[in-house]
C-alpha cells in the first residue's frame, strides 16, 4: 500500500510539473506574440495598439499566474510558499492594472468614436 501511496505522489508531481512548465510556456508564448503584433501595429499607426498589447498581456500573465496557483501543490517548505505567495501577489497586481488599463483604453476608445 505504501507503494502505490508513492507512486502517486510521484505522478502527481510529475503531472503538476508538467502543467505549471506548460502553463508558463504558453503565458510566455502569448506575451511574445502580442508583443511582435504590437510592434507591426505600431509600426502601422494603429489607434488600438496599446489596447491589443495590454490584452495580450493579461492573458499571458493570466497563464503564468495559473502555474504559480499550481505550484503551491508542490511546495514543502514554509519559505517555499511565502515565495510563491509573493510571485502570485506580484502577478495578480500586475494582471489586476493591466486590466485597469485596458478598461480605460476601451473607454477612451469608445469616446473618441
Amino acid at each position: 500500500m505504501e507503494h502505490i501511496e508513492m507512486y502517486l505522489e510521484n505522478f502527481l508531481y510529475s503531472c503538476v510539473g508538467l502543467a505549471i512548465h506548460g502553463f508558463e510556456l504558453v503565458g510566455v508564448l502569448i506575451i511574445i506574440v502580442a508583443g511582435i503584433k504590437g510592434v507591426i501595429k505600431y509600426i502601422k499607426k494603429e489607434s488600438d495598439v496599446r489596447l491589443q498589447l495590454a490584452q495580450g498581456m493579461a492573458l499571458g500573465l493570466e497563464f503564468k499566474l495559473g502555474s504559480e496557483i499550481l505550484r503551491t501543490v508542490i511546495v514543502r517548505e514554509f519559505t517555499e510558499i511565502a515565495l510563491v505567495a509573493a510571485i502570485i501577489a506580484v502577478r495578480a497586481a500586475l494582471t489586476f492594472l493591466i486590466h485597469w488599463e485596458i478598461k480605460n483604453e476601451e473607454h477612451t476608445e469608445n469616446n473618441i468614436s
